[in-house]
């Protein structure tokens, strides 16, 4: 396109990518229109932030309107497992960068994303549903469906599908692809906590592994009113003997004992929710018109809690490379996001696995950690997966399956 014409960008969604993404655009100078299914607040899973989305909200000029919401602040991680505990403080990570973030309520957090990419002037449309897409023309063109069910066009110069857990470019174009993780299912659910243990820190997410099942585990999400996100993973085979979710997440939290001492008080007042086959990807982030973010494109696991900071990630990368396009710069979407992208999710993949064969578990309980390879594993789990200065960044398979036998041998 010409330089001196305003692109048009239709973004899918409004969760942290799609608001994030529009933002950044906005401020750019371009014209951004957001279509979102639902509208909010709106109830997703995903609630405990890393230090490294606090850059890319920064990035959009939202961090003064995040900071002054109330959120719960995060400053590092728990593991729990039996009865061994050990604490990462994200404050000291290797990487240089800010050290702590939010343990967020989505429905109020991506609906104060939303309002800050409106008053920067993105135009969101909500409870509309893309049905079909065309992207054969020379610009790509989304079917829409309203609230009301009557069908509306929308065209633009590209499209950037944010849509998260909803994949809607992926399933229309049939760019899914298998994740290569097994098939896990996670219940949970918001509870008033009434946590009285004054050891217990409201500043950490808890992450507990079962004491008889090392793959499966627990989260523990506290949040500033009171309440906490609770949850458990496994594979779906685990849950087979209970009938229904109440039932199933009250009685494995009593299978772990700190778990149940901790939640003695807690009031379950909310139905728990499940989600299974959460694992997802793609065949390409990207073809004409058109590129995926965040959840859209490729989804690992909740366990370190990297995909509202992958999404974020992908907003920052596709929206500088969007610019340079329309600004008639060459760019190559491969060179310049799948892989950069694909870089930071292969690093937090290698932990994935090795947190699932029980390789990591081994790492972060080992009685003698060295305080300078703990802060480089610190950064992976603030979120700096990307840091290449970091040597379980640069060679993170290596380095870890060689740490491993390390604390394995004692």
């Amino acid at each position: 396109m010409a330089t001196n014409q305003i692109g048009k960008v239709l973004i899918i969604g409004a969760g942290p990518s799609g608001s994030i993404a529009g933002a950044l655009l906005q401020n750019k100078g371009y014209q951004v229109t957001i279509l979102e299914r639902q509208r909010f607040p709106r109830f997703s899973i995903g609630e405990s932030l890393l230090p490294q989305c606090m850059a890319f909200i920064q990035q959009a000029g939202m961090l003064e309107a995040v900071m002054n919401a109330g959120f719960q602040y995060k400053n590092g991680a728990s593991f729990v497992y039996r009865n061994q505990q050990t604490e990462f403080s994200f404050e000291d990570k290797f990487t240089a960068g800010i050290g702590t973030t939010f343990q967020v309520q989505r429905g109020r957090f991506d609906e104060l994303l939303a309002n800050e990419a409106m008053r920067m002037g993105v135009d969101i449309h909500w409870q509309m549903d893309v049905i079909a897409t065309d992207f054969s023309g020379d610009k790509p063109r989304l079917t829409v469906c309203n609230q009301s069910g009557e069908v509306q066009y929308y065209e633009a110069d590209f499209v950037l599908d944010a849509s998260g857990f909803g994949r809607i470019l992926p399933k229309l174009l049939d760019l899914e692809s298998p994740s290569g993780f097994p098939v896990r299912q996670a219940l949970f659910g918001h509870i008033e906590d009434r946590i009285d243990d004054t050891q217990f820190d409201r500043n950490k997410i808890r992450i507990t592994v079962h004491p008889d099942h090392k793959d499966v585990w627990y989260w523990l999400i506290p949040f500033s009113n009171g309440r906490s996100s609770l949850g458990v993973v496994a594979e779906s085979e685990f849950y087979k003997e209970w009938d229904d979710n109440d039932t199933a997440l009250r009685e494995i939290i009593g299978q772990e004992p700190s778990l149940t001492g901790l939640l003695k008080n807690s009031v379950f007042d909310q139905k728990i929710n499940t989600i299974t086959g959460y694992s997802a990807n793609v065949k390409s982030l990207y073809g004409k018109g058109y590129a995926l973010l965040g959840n859209a494109g490729e989804f690992l696991d909740p366990v370190f809690s990297s995909g509202v900071t992958i999404a974020m990630k992908s907003a920052s990368l596709a929206t500088a490379i969007l610019d340079r396009q329309f600004k008639s710069e060459a760019v190559d979407w491969n060179t310049d996001y799948a892989m950069p992208l694909q870089r930071g999710v292969n690093t937090f993949r290698v932990f994935v696995d090795a947190w699932y064969d029980g390789r990591f578990q081994d790492v972060i309980f080992h009685t003698k950690q060295q305080p300078e390879i703990k802060a480089m594993i610190c950064s992976i789990l603030a979120g700096y997966a990307w840091d290449e200065n970091n040597p379980y960044v640069k060679n993170a398979r290596a380095r870890l399956d060689t740490l491993v036998e390390l604390c394995r041998q004692g």
